[in-house]
Order: C-alpha cells, then structure tokens, then sequence
C-alpha cells in the first residue's frame, strides 16, 4: 500500500500553501495498491514533535473514503469530500483539515491512511483517539507518508 502527494515528496518539505502560514488547505494526496478487500479507507494527519502535553497534535481526521477515486485533490472542502465520508475533529477543535503550525523548530507531519475491510459507525467530529478505536479489527494494512515544515 502505498501513499504520496504530488505537492512534496516523503520527507520533504510540505509546500507553504498546505500550511497555516500559507492559505491553510489540505494538499493533495494519491493512494495506490490498496489491499484486495479495502471497501474504506481512513486518514489521520498529525504532528509527533508537538510539545507536550499535546503529543501528536492532531491536524485532520478522515473516516469512511472510498477506495477509488485514487486520492484526494488539494484544497478539498468539507462539501466535496466523497459521499459517506465522515471529518472529526482535529486539536483546534476544528472538524477541517488544519495545516502545519509549528511554535518553534521543524516538525514531521504524518499523514497515515488506513485501508479498511468495512466503513465503520463514526459521525461528524469523531476524534483520533475515538475513530482509531472503532477502526480495531478493520484495518487490513496502511501507509504513512511523512512530510516535514519549519516556521521561517
């Protein structure tokens, strides 16, 4: 299973657009050789290196996507995610996606994407720690892909 954007590569920097110094929208995202049996997929973006107490800082949580299309475009409002997805809430109490916003030093943003053998019984404002629970006994494999970003 792999996941990539076509806005940076793994372990690059995430262009300043996708963040909260920039306009704050999510970047692209492409999936591909799901597992045989993937009928959902989930994502969940958050920050390791986020001081604590608030380790990792959660910045986007997605839940029932389709398999197919591939990914995601840039920019996706909440309006124009697939039908039967499901946004929670992220660590500003937000339930959008929420760009990198590192306080001080550079920062690995994790954008994690599940594979799923089922969509699963969450609504709108799940949080990371309540959507990973659900997801126990679904999840057939995933994929990280890990972008990096400083305050400049």
């Amino acid at each position: 299973m792999k996941l990539t954007s076509p806005a940076f590569a793994a372990g690059a920097t995430i262009p300043i657009a996708y963040t909260a110094a920039g306009v704050d929208r999510s970047p692209p995202l492409e999936w591909a050789e799901l597992p045989v049996g993937t009928r959902a997929l989930a994502l969940v973006v958050d920050d390791p290196d986020a001081p604590a107490p608030k380790t990792p800082w959660v910045h986007w949580v997605l839940a029932n996507l389709p398999p197919r299309p591939s990914g995601l475009p840039g920019g996706v409002l909440p309006e124009a995610l697939p039908r039967g997805a499901v946004q929670g809430r992220n660590d500003w109490g937000r339930v959008d996606y929420g760009g990198p916003n590192p306080p001080s030093g550079e920062h690995h943003y994790r954008f994690t994407l599940y594979a799923l053998d089922s969509a699963v019984s969450v609504t709108q404002g799940v949080s990371k720690p309540e959507l990973l629970h659900v997801l126990r006994g679904h999840i057939l494999d995933q994929a990280t892909l890990i972008g990096r970003f400083a305050r400049g």
